[in-house]
């Protein structure tokens, strides 16, 4: 069944598709039309669900923990500022080991205070416990809430996923949509089995203790980064399987016109759509560059990704996100990976693009590519680069003139 949708609305029909049973929620934009479509689903009678609105995000994804561990499928959404004030409960109810899904559309955090997105949020989330899987079109939404439910809930992880989508870019971007009928949902989505992970009145088990010692807190710890590493093998097997279902396969990096690629663009997000037109646009003029995009993000895919670029000689990294004093994280991430790898890129270049929503425009892939190209050349990466165009500089510091010279006299 093929609909126009936005990225919300793929969301929320994937949502719909995997039969979630409680839906704790609290607004905040842009992720609200997620819930509103999900509610009036409930209202009509066309999603047999508890919905119940919270009075924060703190308690909402204590709700959402709360109910995983009970034995029912749980969704739940968010956004920005939001996810941060949810952000103690995230280590929390990950420690707990509850499987639920939760959206974030990413919008970048105050101060300054913008409604447009990056990827600081949810980057900021990373090493809670919750597993993170990116998407870049309306599609991949869809797909990838079903992917999630069958990750988390999979007795080899048994951990809470966010499937994270850019604000604006793609929460209000139409794309047609193929929905998989709910048949083959099905057979690929089994209801979830809660096995040993429960509340029952008569029946009372502990899932956690309030202070532990540091022998058997660094246990638990360890136990829920192995559980996240099978997350790894697992999201392999049921994107091969989920691939027989629908057509459609997710490997946890995606690699576009890589195969003889001498630059690589490697970034997330929707942002990546834009990266690959400029790429064929290149490809055209004979310049050889591709990309390299982590779908999975927690838990990293480490060889899949020394694989996609150890045969380039240079690699971009596209950071919408920045770490102040230090810089991108996607690129400290990924050096850390290559930086011990038989065959890695010569140099490994650091991009900062595309914060608060700032556009990167094809000009500017194409400025990424030839920066790069000849970091190969030399050897000398260039220090790490805000793409930032000379007018936006002009504008900005025209702005603070007239701000360090007071108020504008009459009639100026």
């Amino acid at each position: 069944m093929r609909r126009l949708l936005t990225g919300n609305g793929a969301a929320a029909w994937g949502v719909r598709l995997a039969g979630a049973e409680y839906i704790p929620a609290f607004p905040i934009t842009p992720q609200t039309e997620i819930i509103e479509t999900l509610g009036s689903w409930i209202d009509k009678g066309e999603l047999d669900a508890r919905m119940v609105t919270m009075d924060s995000e703190h308690s909402m994804i204590t709700a959402a923990g709360t109910a995983a561990v009970s034995g029912v499928r749980v969704f739940t959404a968010t956004s920005s500022q939001g996810l941060l004030y949810g952000m103690e409960m995230l280590y929390t109810v990950a420690g707990w080991r509850a499987p639920f899904v939760l959206v974030n559309v990413s919008r970048a955090l105050s101060s300054p205070i913008t409604l447009e997105p990056d990827h600081n949020d949810v980057l900021a989330a990373r090493d809670c416990g919750f597993l993170q899987i990116h998407c870049a079109t309306c599609q991949e939404v869809v797909d990838c809430l079903l992917l999630a439910y069958r990750l988390g809930e999979d007795k080899r992880v048994r951990l809470p996923v966010i499937v994270n989508l850019d604000g604006y870019y793609l929460s209000f971007t139409r794309e047609p949509v193929e929905l998989p009928e709910q048949e083959t949902v099905r057979l690929f989505l089994p209801p979830y089995d809660v096995e040993y992970t429960h509340f029952r009145a008569g029946d009372p088990l502990s899932q956690g203790v309030a202070v532990l010692g540091g022998s058997q807190y660094s246990y638990f710890r360890y136990e829920t980064h192995y559980a996240a590493r099978n997350g790894l093998t697992v999201f392999n097997e049921i994107s091969r399987e989920f691939s027989q279902h629908t057509g459609r396969h997710y490997p946890a990096v995606e690699e576009y016109c890589m195969a003889d690629a001498d630059i690589a663009f490697y970034m997330i997000g929707s942002f990546t759509t834009k990266a690959k037109a400029a790429i064929d646009r290149m490809r055209a003029q004979g310049i050889r560059v591709g990309l390299v995009r982590p779908r999975l993000l927690r838990p990293f895919p480490d060889q899949d990704i020394i694989k996609a670029l150890q045969k380039t000689k240079g690699v971009a990294v596209v950071d919408q996100n920045i770490s102040p004093g230090k810089g991108g994280i996607l690129y400290n991430e990924l050096a850390s990976v290559l930086y011990n790898a038989d065959q890695r890129p010569r140099v490994l270049v650091s991009f900062i693009g595309g914060l608060g929503g700032r556009d990167i425009s094809d000009e500017e892939f194409v400025e990424i590519a030839k920066v790069t190209a000849e970091a190969a050349e030399t050897g000398l990466a260039p220090p790490p680069r805000l793409l930032y165009t000379r007018e936006e500089l002009a504008q900005m510091q025209g702005l603070q003139a007239i701000a360090a010279s007071g108020l504008p006299k009459e009639g100026q």
